[in-house]
């Protein structure tokens, strides 16, 4: 049984461990976003080769999250999670140091890699080494932490870019990591899963990585046509295929099929994949709005996406527990709606644009929609599956998230229009953007119809959402396996 006390100096350690680590992976995923323009500028990069600077870490995140905890199940989780940091460390450092847009892609996916190693183990540590009376405490400061990191990470972001420069956004890691694993290996205790035996499914994590990968390629190449780009496609849809092949054949599959026979599992899957993909899309172009249209630097066009974050990490928590009261329909199909709207509004941000009567206003109402929606989807997610395999449920909800994000940056300037040296062009950006909401909006649109028909209320004794307060942007919440499982 876990026996460390949130009060004891050991069980500060392993918070500020486990919160320094999945900080690292958290704010590469939303702060790289700010620092596109100049990252374009100095690399003579055109919009390809910024939406690979995001997808390449989104693609083997998303497609090895679920890897990456089952190796710390088998192996140990605190010696998984320092490989991760110290192998996102060193991508980070390739990431700094890249003398090409080629070389920096690469550097970003081996990141994804460190990534799905350390965010699922940082917070399987917390799970596996307090003490049950203050295991939900220790979550719940986790989670608060990551939230702050979440809202200061554009604005520092920002601050690096128009500081020292774009490279700085990926050395940071470097320092951090060095305090983050000699802490680990002194005040972490290792701990495994239970029962964690049986093969790997590497074959499924490869095949689905790979899949996400090809099509995201043919998606951003599109534009340009050629046999490249069918072979590409066919081939990754062919790889999608292989992918539910061997899944329904492997006596312990990554991604289970019959975990999808739950059509609440499923409808809530849908949901997020609609969320997420318009979450995705948006993010990735409202940075690059706000300064090549704008005129921002990335510092204010950092601080001004703040508002959005703030607001999830302060209100979270209480939408969860209207969730709980009037169950999870409404909040899941007017969140969304809100968040269309709030990006519909952003149609007013152009040239000369006030932050405070253009931008902010779109921001709150995207931000008060993610209010309602995030909770709600994690605990309808965990109470749509057996207990025992909330877990999973998570992880799988996660990775469609990250999955449809991608295909989203992916697919969004295709839709748009966006040439290839649209973001150098400030008038043809713009209108391509307003585009872009269009289409972010709809997504929104179809996910609350779907969640209108088929959400229902979760079933009373299901397990419920740890991470009450969040603040990421790209993704809803990890949660872990159910207590009784670990104290076997």
């Amino acid at each position: 049984m876990p026996d460390v006390r949130m009060a004891s100096p050991q069980g500060r350690w392993i918070l500020f461990t486990t919160v320094l680590g999945s900080s690292m992976a958290l704010l590469d995923s939303t702060v790289v976003n700010v620092a596109l323009p100049r990252i374009g500028r100095d690399l003579d990069a055109n919009l390809s080769a910024l939406q690979w600077t995001v997808n390449a870490y989104m693609v083997t995140l998303a497609g090895l999250i679920l890897l990456g905890g089952a190796l710390g199940d088998r192996f140990g989780r605190r010696k998984v999670f320092v490989v991760g940091v110290v192998w996102f460390a060193v991508a980070s450092l390739l990431c700094g140091i890249a003398p090409n847009a080629g070389a920096l892609i690469a550097a970003r996916a081996l990141q994804g890699v460190g990534g799905a190693l350390l965010t699922p183990g940082s917070l399987a540590l917390i799970q596996a080494s307090f003490h049950p009376d203050d295991r939900g405490r220790a979550v719940g400061l986790w989670s608060g932490f990551g939230g702050v990191g979440a809202a200061v990470g554009p604005f520092v972001g920002g601050w690096l870019v128009d500081g020292p420069g774009w490279r700085w956004v990926f050395l940071l890691n470097v320092p951090l990591a060095l305090v983050c694993v000699p802490v680990a290996l002194r005040h972490v205790p290792e701990s495994g899963g239970e029962g964690a035996r049986g093969r790997f499914d590497v074959l499924g994590a490869v095949l689905g990585a790979v899949a996400l990968a090809l099509l995201t390629y043919a998606l951003i190449e599109a534009g340009a046509g050629g046999w490249a780009v069918a072979v590409t496609a066919v081939a990754g849809a062919a790889a999608a295929v292989a992918f539910v092949v061997v899944e329904r054949r492997r006596p312990a599959p990554m991604m289970p099929p019959d975990i999808f026979s739950s059509r609440q599992f499923t409808a809530v899957n849908l949901v997020t994949l609609c969320v997420y993909a318009a979450l995705g899309g948006f993010f990735f172009l409202a940075a690059l709005q706000l300064q090549v249209v704008v005129g921002y630097s990335a510092l204010a066009a950092g601080t001004a996406l703040l508002p959005t974050t703030v607001l999830m990490l302060l209100l979270s928590a209480r939408s969860g527990e209207l969730a709980d009261r009037i169950g999870p329909r409404l909040p899941l199909t007017v969140g969304p709606l809100l968040c269309a709207v709030g990006m519909l509004l952003m149609l007013r941000v152009g040239p000369g644009a006030s932050y405070w009567a253009d931008v902010l206003p779109a921001l709150v109402v995207l931000g008060l929609g993610l209010v309602m929606l995030v909770a709600p989807l994690t605990a309808t997610v965990l109470g749509s599956v057996d207990v025992a395999r909330a877990g999973l449920a998570s992880g799988i909800n996660n990775a469609a998230a990250r999955a449809a994000g991608l295909v989203a940056v992916a697919a969004l300037p295709l839709l748009a229009g966006m040439g290839e040296e649209a973001y150098r062009e400030p008038a043809a950006f713009d209108a391509a953007f307003g585009r872009a909401m269009g289409w972010c909006a709809g997504a929104l649109v179809v996910g609350a119809l779907i969640a209108l028909v088929t959400v229902r209320r979760p079933p009373p004794g299901c397990k419920r959402p740890e991470c009450l307060r969040y603040g990421s942007v790209v993704s809803p919440p990890l949660e872990g396996e159910p207590v009784r499982k670990r104290l076997v």
